[in-house]
């Protein structure tokens, strides 16, 4: 099936081919997702260290690894969907300020309560992120090559992760953790600069609002996608109840939206475990530290390697039904991993399997959910289901933390998280997104 993101369905500024300034957007959605991949990823990296400076239990770490997870989802929910009023760029920006200013001071916590409030923080900032570089990259990307454009969008989220986990193992034993949430810091303040010097406002936004200079600034972009600049101002998409939730269940949207929204919880509930409790897990196993965070980088390495695939992949074929069959060999490989006693390079190598179909598979939602909704209600759309979606990834490294305090073994551990994962897949063969091209 053809990509379901078509020219008919695509925002104005898709109708072109590829152009420096559509790369350079996408690119710098790729880095913005790297950054949101440090920030999420690096307490499951610090977690032995943590564990072990500040006597925290597995219980309490769940709590942290949740604490982000929560935030993000009240970053989705209610934060994001205001990038379709305010404009993508501005909460990209305000977005990067929040994450700097609190990943700076969390590397100056001195408790555990301290380090929940920030990490708390943070996710709201991530959140909104996330929804908001998805629908910029959507907006920008040639409508041939939308989903594959967000699908490589995603692939910067395990991508920062891996890069984060050697600097981890590198810099952990001589400097100690919190000198690396100082640097993911600096990071997004350097990321911050960049943005606000050669980012642009989303046209789509800027037809639909169509707030004060939208004319000039519009005519300033379209000659650099490839377009005719504009003698006369384009008509906005109906206004109303388009930032309203409810729109996301009118014209036939009702089925998919609750799919997805089911679909995108199942698959964080799975997805946040294996990411935030693998390289604790791999340690817990008899795994040195340095080689537990090797456990935690194979695991994003994979996960970066299937999310680009499935971006390839979603080009040729509809990505609603490559979704599941990624799922199903992510199950084999967490049996396995959880399962069946290996050498290392074979712990590695499943680790990564682990990656490119559980986290590889899930992050194709992404471009699912950018496919399901219009332009103009595309931010409104995605935060919402992975706002709703949050619910599973606060709880599944909660309920992680549990089974691993009630010494389950790791095998029992991974075949109870088998299940969310195989409901995800047949939900989101249930998800039709040649209904919302009509």
């Amino acid at each position: 099936m053809a990509n379901p993101i078509t020219a008919t369905t695509a925002p104005p500024a898709a109708q072109s081919g590829w152009t420096p300034l559509r790369v350079t957007v996408v690119a710098f959605c790729f880095l913005l997702n790297m950054l949101d991949g440090a920030d999420i990823s690096i307490m499951s990296l610090i977690a032995p260290t943590l564990a072990k400076d500040w006597a925290v239990s597995p219980q309490s770490l769940g709590v942290i690894f949740s604490a982000s997870l929560a935030g993000m989802g009240v970053g989705c929910l209610l934060v994001a969907p205001q990038a379709d009023r305010l404009g993508r760029r501005i909460l990209i920006l305000a977005s990067l300020a929040v994450i700097a200013i609190t990943m700076i001071a969390s590397g100056f916590a001195t408790n555990i309560t301290q380090l929940i409030v920030a990490r708390f923080i943070i996710g709201i900032g991530v959140g909104t992120i996330g929804v908001s570089m998805t629908a910029m990259t959507a907006d920008f990307a040639p409508a041939k090559y939308a989903s594959s454009a967000v699908g490589f969008v995603q692939a910067g989220w395990p991508i920062g992760a891996v890069i984060t986990a050697f600097v981890a193992a590198e810099t952990i034993p001589h400097y100690g953790w919190k000198t690396l949430l100082i640097g993911i810091g600096v990071f997004s303040i350097v990321l911050f600069m960049g943005v606000l010097a050669l980012l642009p406002e989303s046209p789509t936004f800027l037809i639909n609002r169509q707030p004060k200079g939208a004319m000039d600034k519009l005519n300033k972009i379209y000659p650099r996608l490839g377009l005719a600049q504009l003698k006369i101002m384009p008509a906005p998409a109906e206004d109303g109840e388009k930032f309203s939730i409810a729109v996301l269940f009118r014209d036939g949207r009702a089925r998919n939206t609750i799919c997805l929204w089911l679909a995108v919880t199942l698959g964080f509930f799975a997805f946040y475990f294996v990411n935030s409790w693998i390289p604790k897990l791999a340690s817990q196993a008899g795994l040195p530290t340095a080689q537990a965070i090797y456990a935690g980088a194979a695991n994003n390495a994979g996960a970066a390697i299937g999310t680009l695939l499935i971006g390839w992949l979603s080009v040729r074929y509809a990505v609603g039904r490559v979704v599941p069959i990624f799922f199903a060999f992510g199950i084999v490989a967490m049996l396995v991993f959880g399962g069946v006693k290996l050498e290392l390079a074979a712990t590695l190598l499943t680790v990564g399997l682990v990656g490119v179909f559980i986290n590889g598979g899930f992050n194709g939602f992404w471009a699912l959910g950018a496919a399901l909704y219009p332009a103009e209600i595309r931010s409104t759309g995605i935060g919402w289901a992975f706002g709703v979606g949050r619910v599973g990834a606060v709880l599944g490294p909660l309920v992680g933390g549990f089974l691993v305090g009630a010494n389950l073994p790791i095998s029992a551990i991974f075949a109870i998280f088998t299940l969310p994962v195989i409901a995800s897949a047949l939900l989101c063969l249930a998800v039709k997104p040649e209904v919302q091209a009509q």
